[in-house]
């Protein structure tokens, strides 16, 4: 009788697992197929880009399916003499296409000055784009981030970036923190450039990898494109994870691969742990695709147990995440309980929604909209800032102070007197919608819970 029990249990287990995964397969393991497209015939998507610092760039851009004389031609403003620049080039054929992509290197360029450039590809030329180079050393900056992007908000997405960029016009670069392509398409691609298109031609813009990127199996890759496109993570990554480090004013950023398997994962924590031993900037950013601590649950153990020691350890300032679509904000504290430093940040600008759990630990949500945040350093201060993409409206703000290097940095909290956005319509019907709409109102109730 026992046996017999054990056995239908057993059974119970098997049938309840097998339905699981089937429910999850193509969550998992499936891959949607490419569309046949053709390449651009004249240069297009033309993306710059960081390298290593203020006075270091890259160029990208695409045209052709074949390899093609290139160049750049570069020339400082207002009546500097034109360089003419060779290009890389490489052609990268994809599951329904091939088109070639061509890359330049800008380097020890000079300090607050201004650039025109344009591309060629066998004598066809792009239009004239521009760019600044900023002071090096320990000075006061400022940056736009943004977390997933994946798809348009009904065309959009490059509305509310150029609006956000021409209303914050001090931020230098634009910073993702992963999933700007939805899928790895040749589709996907254009629409991601016609988001960030008249933007990534003159402010540089930095991304670092999502899930979205990579293919789906048990053998995650991610394609070559993704490297052509952005090549920086080609001169620093180590045993194929795509990592980081930007040294910029008194700041130094950390870049994640974050959807790796846990011994590529474990690769990175080494990497990270010595470039953080070895770091003197006076503020520490650390960027990955995958919140530390999760807004859905028991997510993201892995990532949070190889990095969130060495975030605590090596004083990173700020941590910024995407992948969970939703905004929340977390700050550490001290052994008397004062808030302090590390401060994790969760943002998308994505059109989908994640239903979340409101875990005490944080001290902010937001639901149903979507944000952008800038960053900005005034030597012994960081300003945080958060804004929603539609009317641009402060949804949060703090200020981390750091007077006495002997004491715990200071949060100032300027986001506690601005309403938290939390309206949700649930579907009727829809068993899991009922139960976010419950916590929500309980938070509602409750803000402090």
């Amino acid at each position: 009788m026992i046996n017999l029990v054990k056995n239908i249990v057993l059974l119970c287990l098997l049938v309840g697992l097998a339905v699981w995964c089937r429910k999850r397969w193509n969550v998992w393991f499936h891959n949607a197929p490419e569309a046949p497209y053709r390449p651009l015939m004249e240069p297009g998507r033309v993306l710059l880009t960081l390298a290593d610092d203020e006075r270091s760039r890259f160029v990208t851009w695409q045209c052709d399916s074949v390899y093609r004389p290139s160049w750049l031609e570069l020339a400082q403003l207002p009546d500097g003499d034109t360089l003419h620049i060779d290009a890389q080039g490489e052609v990268f054929a994809s599951r329904s296409g091939r088109a070639a992509y061509y890359q330049v290197r800008l380097d020890s360029l000079a300090e607050a000055a201004r650039y025109a450039y344009r591309v060629v590809t066998d004598g066809k030329a792009s239009r004239w784009f521009s760019f600044e180079v900023h002071p090096s050393g320990d000075r006061p900056f400022a940056f736009l981030y943004i977390g997933d992007v994946q798809d348009t908000l009904q065309g959009e997405t490059n509305r509310f970036l150029r609006q956000a960029v021409s209303r914050h016009p001090d931020c230098e670069f634009t910073l993702c923190g992963g999933d700007l392509v939805e899928r790895p398409t040749d589709s996907y691609w254009g629409e991601a450039f016609r988001n960030i298109d008249s933007i990534s031609q003159y402010m540089p813009f930095v991304t670092v990898t999502g899930n979205h990127d990579y293919f789906k199996g048990i053998c995650q890759r991610i394609e070559r494109r993704f490297d052509l496109v952005f090549p920086y993570f080609e001169t620093t990554s180590t045993d194929d994870n795509r990592v980081q480090t930007l040294t910029y004013a008194n700041a130094q950023i950390f870049l994640l691969d974050s959807e790796r398997r846990p011994h590529k994962l474990w690769q990175q924590r080494k990497w990270l742990r010595q470039q953080l031993e070895q770091s003197q900037a006076r503020w520490k950013i650390l960027v990955l695709h995958h919140p530390l601590y999760s807004l859905k649950g028991s997510n993201n153990l892995v990532q949070r147990w190889l990095f969130d020691d060495l975030v605590r350890r090596y004083g990173v300032d700020l941590v910024l995440q995407g992948h969970e679509h939703a905004y929340a904000r977390m700050t550490g504290h001290d052994d008397e309980g004062r808030a302090t430093t590390p401060v994790y940040i969760v943002s998308h600008c994505s059109p989908k929604n994640y239903r979340i759990q409101f875990d005490e630990r944080f001290d902010r949500f937001g639901i149903s909209c979507r944000y952008y945040q800038t960053v900005e350093t005034r030597d012994d201060v960081l300003i945080l800032s958060a804004y929603d993409v539609y009317k641009h409206e402060l949804y949060d703000s703090l200020r981390i102070v750091k007077t006495n290097a002997a004491e715990p940095a200071r949060i100032e909290d300027y986001g506690r007197g601005i309403p938290e956005y939390l309206e949700y319509v649930p579907r009727k019907g829809n068993s899991k919608d009922e139960k976010f709409a419950k916590r929500i109102n309980a938070r509602k109730a409750n803000p402090a819970a």
